[in-house]
């Protein structure tokens, strides 16, 4: 295995200490404007259903438009909120629906993974600059603006890095989120970077003594303010290492039961680690399920997908509002698109769904944001936007508001450009209805 750090000699030649706060020197005035809506949210858990879910088989169902488009998911449930229906695979989000407002007016019309996620984390466009995504700028604003100082990264992803974009964009690499790796469903949730298969925490600490012994320039130039800079982000490492971080991650101090309820599955207990970290403060978690970009055999996944998807995200919003943490998380459920409403019977695809950026689903909870609503419609057979058409920028421009973010203020960039957050286009709207 290749060994990827740094010495302090190449930190320092590569100019990597400081250089982020030259660039970004004094650019963080992004502050909620008088006619912002009353902050209610802290914290984002964003449930990425990464290839893109089928809205017809979750929270948009059609049942008259026939084979050709329900297949054998033709039998819509009722909610716990009159007038609203889901997908008959998810019994248990049925029960929570005065909790959660779905939209189902979503449109980008792009139906490219790469560029599609881009547009509905970013809420821009692709062009010469690389926007951060939602979770890049509510990490650096919780950080800049309102001190987030935790034991863990601002932005951690559950559990894999999403892959289709540069999340940090031109804000630059201090931005990217904190994958974890390994797997919570297993009896030691091996994060990344705190956990080493095989070793021990003695031999670890024993490494860590070795590396001081050796460190000669270090202790040379011990006064060095750029030397203690990096000292101080060592003990912040070994602090996750071996402090009360690792604490956060640690699944089994979690009652028996309640695993059971999440589900014993990596997408239920990254539903339950998501809750343990916004608990704790954190300000943005991205639960990646992956398994969504169903091209073939579209019904047999999700037969095993949609009830893994329901008890986990069912039991996140009733946990979360039983804590008391539902009014200040805001829950995000969806993907770069929807599917494709006709289904492929033919071979190769053998009863899938294509891509669909034109319409589709997203939902949100919590934060302030109401719940038992529903914006905007699609038409008979979910091909079109009936009512409402919301782009993914007016949705992250609602969501930035209930975070206390104004939208409009400045966005910091390294070349000073004069950006906004996530300013409006013509005819765009924030999501009034809920909020």
């Amino acid at each position: 295995m290749k060994n990827h750090s740094i010495t302090r000699r190449d930190a320092l030649k590569s100019g990597l200490i400081g250089a982020a706060g030259v660039a970004m020197a004094d650019p963080y005035r992004l502050i909620a404007s008088p006619s912002t809506p009353p902050v209610r949210a802290k914290s984002v858990i964003q449930i990425w259903m990464w290839g893109g879910p089928s809205h017809l088989d979750t929270f948009d169902p059609k049942p008259d438009a026939g084979y050709d488009y329900c297949g054998p998911l033709n039998k819509p449930i009722n909610t716990n909120v009159a007038g609203i229906q889901i997908g008959q695979l998810l019994p248990l989000l049925a029960k929570q629906a005065d909790k959660y407002s779905i939209i189902r007016s979503m449109s980008h019309s792009n139906n490219g993974h790469e560029t599609a996620s881009y547009i509905t984390q970013t809420g821009h466009s692709p062009g010469r600059l690389v926007y951060p995504c939602f979770g890049a700028v509510v990490s650096m604003m919780k950080k800049k603006m309102q001190g987030y100082d935790g034991l863990v990264p601002p932005y951690i992803v559950l559990t894999r890095p999403q892959g289709r974009f540069s999340e940090a964009g031109f804000l630059g690499p201090q931005y990217k989120p904190f994958a974890t790796g390994g797997d919570p469903k297993q009896t030691v949730f091996a994060v990344e970077g705190l956990i080493a298969r095989g070793i021990t925490d003695a031999r670890q600490k024993n490494r860590r003594d070795l590396l001081h012994s050796l460190d000669s320039l270090g202790k040379a130039m011990g006064d060095n303010p750029n030397f203690s800079q990096l000292d101080k982000c060592e003990e912040k490492a070994y602090d996750m290492m071996f402090g009360e971080a690792r604490k956060l991650f640690d699944l089994t101090t979690e009652p028996e039961d309640l695993r059971d309820r999440y589900g014993r599955n990596t997408f239920g207990q990254s539903c339950l680690a998501a809750r343990k970290l916004v608990e704790h403060g954190v300000p943005y978690v991205t639960i990646n399920y992956n398994g969504w970009d169903t091209h073939k055999q579209h019904f047999e996944i999700m037969n095993r997908n949609l009830p893994e998807l329901d008890s986990g995200m069912a039991t996140l919003l009733e946990d979360l509002w039983d804590r008391g943490l539902l009014d200040s998380t805001i829950v995000w459920w969806g993907g770069e698109f929807g599917r494709g409403p006709k289904i492929q019977w033919d071979s190769p695809w053998n009863g899938g769904r294509s891509h669909y950026g034109k319409c589709f689903s997203s939902v949100v909870a919590g934060g302030g944001f109401k719940g038992g609503q529903v914006v905007g419609a699609s038409d008979e057979k979910g091909l079109e936007v009936a009512e409402r058409p919301v782009h993914p920028r007016e949705l992250l421009g609602s969501m930035y508001e209930r975070l206390g973010i104004n939208p409009d203020a400045p966005m910091p960039n390294p070349r000073g450009l004069d950006l906004k957050v996530m300013a409006a286009e013509k005819g765009d709207k924030r999501l009034s209805e809920i909020m």
